[in-house]
């Protein structure tokens, strides 16, 4: 059976020159979700990129934004009501 994963940490982000793209998208999407925790902006973003990735796509900076917007947006709408 082939592995799927050939990085287990790291991800796209560890590959030259890629981290300043994904820092701009990372910022973007931090001011857009202030509600979600940088941390996890940042791990879905490089989540996004590395899933594109994986399905053969040539990935740019405006994919990867848009697949991760599509992700926070399902996690900030399936919070459950803060209690009053």
């Amino acid at each position: 059976m082939p592995v799927l994963a050939t990085r287990i940490s790291g991800g796209p982000s560890s590959e030259p020159g890629l981290r300043p793209l994904l820092e701009g998208v990372i910022a973007r999407l931090a001011a857009e979700f202030l509600t979600v925790p940088l941390t996890t902006v940042d791990r879905c973003v490089v989540d996004a990129w590395a899933c594109a990735e994986h399905l053969g796509l040539d990935v740019t900076p405006e994919i990867a934004e848009r697949v991760a917007r599509e992700h926070l947006l399902g996690l900030v709408n399936s919070a459950p009501p803060s209690r009053m």
